[in-house]
């Protein structure tokens, strides 16, 4: 799917909410075609994840070499991302929420919770889950300029998958308010803002569509 709706819900037991409201030193591009490079790692056991909350930055890296370095979005004020270091511990590439979702009955397709589900329940697209803590990931959706999420850590369609390739169980990741690479990298990421992308049609969020896969190669 080419977006993950505005309103996706993150975090398991999130009340819902409708969400509408290389190095260099050049500056950071912003609109215009979204793309990410990631280059493939020396060695996997290496990489380590780096992300900026002041910046809304990831930045994967292996030693001093940046594998990837893209915008994201962070919990809001009152459902913050956790700071602190942490290990990837579950990957899943089609996840959905068991929470938050829709409600299919016949044609019909209406956002609900699982408790209120009448028909059949389909979950959020939360794609290229990657769990850091209980109820907290990195995953595919609208990334935007300002803390969104309920928690979790948004990458916009292609990234995702490219950060799915990059990272494995057992990866670290700190989460802090300042990393080292907002200086030297920070300023090269391309800014995301989705603030004004139409929702997608609920009828295809219910679908294996709903995750947006890339088209070219994972890992240059």
């Amino acid at each position: 799917m080419r977006h993950i709706s505005r309103f996706i819900l993150i975090v398991a037991g999130a009340g819902l909410v409708s969400l509408l409201a290389g190095c260099g030193t050049t500056r950071a591009p912003v609109g215009g075609p979204y793309h990410v490079t990631a280059y493939r790692p020396h060695d996997p056991s290496a990489v380590r994840v780096k992300v900026s909350l002041s910046k809304e930055n990831i930045y994967v890296m292996e030693g001093d070499r940046s594998l990837m370095a893209v915008a994201c979005s962070i919990g809001l004020p009152n459902k913050p991302t956790p700071r602190g270091s942490f290990t990837i511990y579950s990957k899943q590439e089609h996840k959905r929420s068991g929470e938050y979702g829709f409600s299919v009955q016949g044609n019909s397709v209406v956002a609900t919770t699982a408790g209120h589900a009448g028909g059949h329940y389909v979950g959020y697209p939360m794609g290229y889950w990657c769990e850091f803590a209980p109820g907290y990931g990195f995953h595919q959706g609208f990334v935007h300029p300002t803390p969104r999420t309920h928690g979790c850590i948004r990458l916009k369609g292609e990234a995702a998958a490219k950060f799915f390739a990059l990272v494995r169980i057992g990866t670290p990741v700190n989460i802090a308010t300042t990393q080292p690479e907002d200086a030297t990298i920070g300023p090269t990421v391309q800014r995301v803002d989705d603030s004004h992308t139409p929702d997608p049609d609920p009828h295809l969020e219910v679908t294996d569509a709903a995750f947006e896969a890339p088209s070219g190669p994972l890992l240059e």
